[in-house]
């Protein structure tokens, strides 16, 4: 470690995933190079970095709750040889840990993961500050972060409006988030409720929050807009907008010819990239409008086959018409991710409500046309007909006319891949990101350890 250098604490659901963790652990491996002493608490942890530590929910647990766990876990590995456990898992996972099931019957957010509070305790030293990301997907105790915020300096990246409302991850244009939820319209949003317990869970959060302060940030001023807003806002000592970057090592612009040859696919087809981790299952996602919108352009692009690459989802090639979707399990190779973008003539990105996709800026840097819709943050990543097209949201009639366009117009696109990839390395350069970030911890830890200057919840 060099004098200046920090001992930095992230939190994240898990280390490998979709674009929330991926931020993350690519923050986490920029402070490790520079000689930071960088340490990432994960609620699950998947791969083998020595610097990732797995947040031990099931150790803190009474030795009841972890019987009955491995009861369940015995259950899923001889299901092959007993036929579907599924119901006897449940009924175990509920003896084990009634409070757990009591709290989904009724629609309250579970809190109750005990690794929690050990959060400072997994590594040696205390840390001089606390970074947090996405905290939910089972693994976080809300609770614990008046605690935690009284330990070091706290930072919040806010990747959704999870911390906002009752249950969603995104109100998707419902404003109760405001004003306290209750008579939710949208149980099954993800994170999806059995029943109304919205309002409660909403007052729970805001009675945390007055006991907590945190600095804010999010990657898109459309989010933070909201944060500021909501019932969060008087737990925020500052707020910052730092748009997420990327490596634009990896990240750039390369041979159409040579990415398809080593992908595999056709040379002479149009294609048109979709990426997304589980596209068909989000709940953000505009599958609806993409699928209307392909078919569109079925029906308008016949000079090529067209070919529809669906990254980050396995599953079976389907047809729209003409159009052949092909679907690719997720990369771990960022090498890998970025010859697809390479390879397509125009990457498309439909959604009832973004953040700031990391797809979006990723296929920006590699110089590949974007069509996506005009919600969230994404308009602050793509300015229409500069750098892509936005479409209304919903709309498969104005996307697919967008799309179309693209296809048959090169010389379009080729005017949207030069000023795409200036403005990749002016806003989204991930060493940006990475100085922003240090910069701001650097002065709040200065603010810590000044006389006076210390963080009171």
């Amino acid at each position: 470690m060099t004098r200046d250098a920090l001992n930095i604490l992230q939190v994240s659901t898990a280390d490998r995933g979709g674009g929330a963790e991926r931020i993350a652990m690519n923050l986490h491996q920029r402070y490790l190079a520079r000689g930071h002493l960088a340490t990432m608490a994960v609620g699950r942890k998947i791969g083998s970095d020595p610097h990732t530590i797995e947040i031990p929910n099931a150790r803190e647990r009474h030795v009841w709750a972890r019987f009955w766990s491995g009861a369940s876990y015995q259950l899923k590995s001889h299901e092959h040889r007993l036929g579907s456990t599924r119901y006897l898992r449940a009924a175990a996972e509920a003896i084990g840990k009634p409070d757990a099931w009591l709290d989904g019957q009724l629609g309250r957010e579970h809190y109750g993961y005990p690794g929690t509070k050990r959060l400072t305790d997994l590594i040696a030293q205390k840390p001089d500050l606390i970074h947090l990301h996405n905290l939910h997907g089972g693994y976080f105790d809300l609770r614990r972060l008046p605690e935690i915020s009284r330990q070091a300096p706290v930072f919040v990246t806010l990747h959704d409006a999870w911390m906002l409302a009752g249950h969603c991850a995104h109100s998707l244009g419902c404003d109760k988030w405001r004003t306290g939820c209750g008579g939710c319209p949208a149980l099954g949003t993800y994170p999806a409720v059995k029943r109304d317990a919205t309002a409660g869970n909403w007052l729970r959060k805001r009675a945390i929050y007055a006991s907590s302060r945190v600095y804010l940030t999010a990657p898109s001023k459309w989010l933070l807009d909201k944060a500021k807003r909501s019932m969060l806002a008087p737990a925020v000592l500052d707020s910052r907008v730092i748009p997420n970057g990327v490596d634009l090592e990896v990240f750039r612009p390369g041979d159409q010819a040579g990415a398809r040859h080593r992908l595999a696919l056709p040379e002479s087809a149009h294609i048109i990239l979709l990426a997304a981790n589980g596209i068909r299952r989000s709940d953000f996602k505009d599958c609806d409008t993409l699928r209307g919108a392909i078919g569109r352009v079925s029906e308008s692009v016949v000079d090529r086959p067209v070919l529809c690459v669906a990254l980050g989802e396995a599953g079976e090639t389907q047809h729209i018409g003409r159009v052949r979707v092909q679907f690719v399990a997720p990369q771990s190779e960022p090498e890998v991710v970025a010859d697809y973008y390479r390879a397509a003539d125009v990457y498309a990105h439909a959604a009832k409500e973004d953040t700031f996709p990391t797809t979006v800026i990723e296929a920006m840097a590699c110089g590949t046309p974007v069509v996506a819709s005009d919600v969230g943050g994404i308009p602050e990543q793509v300015t229409h007909g500069q750098t892509g097209l936005l479409a209304a949201p919903g709309d498969p009639v104005m996307f697919g006319a967008y799309l179309t366009m693209l296809l048959h117009n090169p010389g379009l696109c080729r005017s949207f891949m030069e000023q795409s990839v200036k403005v990749a390395a002016q806003r989204f350069d991930l060493g940006m990101q990475v100085q922003r970030c240090l910069a701001w911890y650097q002065q709040a830890v200065h603010k810590a350890q000044t006389p006076g200057g210390r963080i009171a919840a």
